[in-house]
């Protein structure tokens, strides 16, 4: 088995999926949904993590990769509070972080088909975990602390090898579907699970002595609004507020469609600075790219000009070590043909001494015969000889002469063939030493522009990064105002209300035995002014409610009038109603 194992790269397409989701995260208008399955990762990257921070992303889908752990190095689950659906599945995860019950927003948690062998304690910290899935897993029990989970709907150990239940499950009020392997089980009995949810939570509760309810009575907590009401003791004071009230919420909402309109075209111009930036950025990249690639190409270009001369100067090189060496068989064949030539002339000086010996022999016979004494013929043979040798004695004494400066010129040429070559070397390692500065200095060029990519494009992901925050800051105030003006609409409604009750209040005494008065009838309230609806009286007082006595002095009849059939009601009604609109 090797000790070594070298992570598997992803595919192309895979990082392209990944570049791509996490770009769509990262745009403007984006939902809460950060969705990087299928990228074949074995880690989750940093910049997932700092997606969900930045941006609160409450959705994030990592299954159907390789995954071995959910947090990185130098991350903390702190960056994903915001979650609310974290889904593993299908992933290599043999643990999860022992502080996972940091995600106190989470209500989904989705671990099926992983390598889990237990849970953390922390996961009872989930208050608001409402579907556990930990199917397909390799769990021998599940912790003490899952009874925790108070808003817990529905929970799956299926695949697994837990064959039993924790107590503590009775005290999960909120479960309704529990997926278990009901052949495998011991407690409960088989019996009991293959029974249902319902049997099993009955089983438990009376294990532990507890009274069961069923999950309907226990519903998820949500939001109440409050209301409240305000009490007049006049009914023109009411009038008089709501219209002060009405007219301030009218500024208000004109203020705020004034407000919405700036911020709009302020985010349409920083959506255009920032498609602006955009563009900026890459033709700054395609130009880095274009003069990057020049560089290169001129650097490949000066490359094979020095390979090129390299090969020339090679070859002259070569071409004249061949004729030095041709020279140097020449100057040898010269010297060996010299050479020859004296031993040639040597061999003709002993055919000389030869014939020098015969002509001795027969003048030493000439002398015998003209009685020439022998001291004298010993004498001139002496002379002669020592001529001879001293001849012999010169004539090789040239010979080696010729021979020492032969050899000395073909020793100087020699040193001149091998100074030649050392110049040539010392100038062959110039050349290349030139070319290594030159390649030195284009790879720290090039070096220096990443440099300055790296730092242009951190400057424009800051940039980003603030305007973001600025954008999410106004989006918190125009949401504060929208509250503002609900609350505001609200009061109106409730005035509206309170008014509408005071007037068929006001109807209902109208209504009520009293001292009989003139009759009212149908033509009567017909010809009553329209000035009593404006809320006007006969005086041309001030305007004032259906309480007020010149109201029923314009209709004609009195409010505590006894002989109102139902068609006057209605009419008093529409008459109410068509006052309220106008007002």
């Amino acid at each position: 088995m090797p000790l070594f194992f070298r992570k598997k790269k992803p595919s192309d397409d895979a990082r392209k999926r990944l570049e791509y989701q996490m770009c769509l995260a990262k745009e403007a208008g984006a939902d809460d949904t950060l969705d990087i399955s299928k990228c074949e990762l074995s880690e989750v990257p940093y910049g997932a993590f700092a997606t969900c921070k930045v941006l609160q992303k409450k959705v994030l889908i990592i299954h159907t990769n390789n995954l071995t752990s959910l947090v990185p190095k130098s991350c903390s689950l702190l960056s994903l509070v915001t979650l609310k659906v974290l889904d593993l599945h299908d992933n290599q995860l043999a643990s999860l972080p022992a502080d996972i019950g940091q995600l106190a927003s989470l209500q989904v948690l989705n671990l099926e088909r992983n390598l889990l062998k237990c849970l953390p304690q922390s996961i009872g910290d989930l208050a608001q975990l409402q579907m556990l899935n930990v199917k397909g897993n390799k769990l021998k029990d599940l912790p003490v602390t899952v009874s925790s989970l108070r808003s817990l709907r529905t929970l799956d150990i299926s695949g697994n090898m837990v064959v039993e239940l924790p107590r503590g499950l009775a005290h999960i009020r909120t479960l309704e579907t529990l997926t278990l392997d009901t052949s495998s089980m011991t407690y409960p009995s088989p019996d009991i699970c293959s029974a249902g949810t319902e049997s099993i939570q009955q089983f438990l509760c009376k294990d532990c002595g507890i009274a069961y309810y069923p999950p309907a009575q226990y519903p998820l907590p949500a939001l109440e609004s409050d209301g409240g009401g305000t009490s007049v003791d006049g009914v023109d004071r009411a009038v008089h507020k709501y219209l002060e009230e009405e007219g301030e919420w009218q500024n208000k909402f004109l203020d705020y469609e004034k407000r919405k309109e700036q911020k709009m075209q302020e985010k349409l111009e920083f959506e255009r600075r920032l498609n602006m930036g955009q563009r900026e950025h890459a033709l700054l990249v395609q130009q880095l790219n274009s003069q990057k690639d020049e560089i290169l190409q001129t650097v490949r270009e000066d490359q094979m000009r020095l390979e090129e001369g390299l090969t020339k100067h090679q070859r002259y090189l070569e071409e004249e070590r061949l004729k030095l060496l041709q020279q140097l068989k020449q100057a040898e064949q010269g010297i060996t043909s010299r050479i020859q030539k004296l031993l040639e002339d040597n061999q003709r000086q002993k055919q000389s001494s030869d014939i020098l010996k015969s002509l001795e022999n027969e003048r030493i016979r000439m002398e015998q015969l003209m009685a020439i004494t022998q001291e004298e013929t010993e004498q001139l043979r002496r002379k002669e000889v020592a001529a001879a040798m001293q001849q012999m004695l010169a004539e090789s004494y040239k010979n080696k002469l010729i021979q020492m400066t032969n050899e000395s010129r073909r020793q100087d040429l020699v040193n001149q063939a091998c100074s030649s070559l050392a110049e040539m070397d010392q100038k062959f390692q110039q050349i290349l030493a030139w070319q290594q500065l030159d390649q030195n200095k284009a790879v720290s060029q090039i070096l220096q522009q990443i440099e300055m990519q790296k730092a242009a494009f951190e400057a424009l992901q800051v940039k980003k990064d603030l305007m973001h925050r600025q954008i999410r800051n106004q989006i918190k105030l125009i949401e504060t105002e929208l509250l503002q003006l609900t609350q505001l609409e609200l009061k109106r409604q409730e005035l509206d209300t309170e008014t509408l009750q005071m007037v068929l209040c006001s109807v209902r005494r109208g209504l009520t035995p009293r001292t009989p008065q003139t009759p009212l009838c149908c033509g009567n309230i017909a010809a009553a002014p329209l000035n009593a609806f404006q809320g006007r009286d006969k005086a041309g007082a001030e305007p004032g409610l259906l309480g007020g006595e010149g109201f029923w002095d314009a209709v004609g009849v009195c409010p505590r009038s006894t002989a109102c059939c139902a068609s006057h009601v209605l009419t008093l009604l529409r008459c109410a109603l068509v006052l309220n609109t106008r007002q």
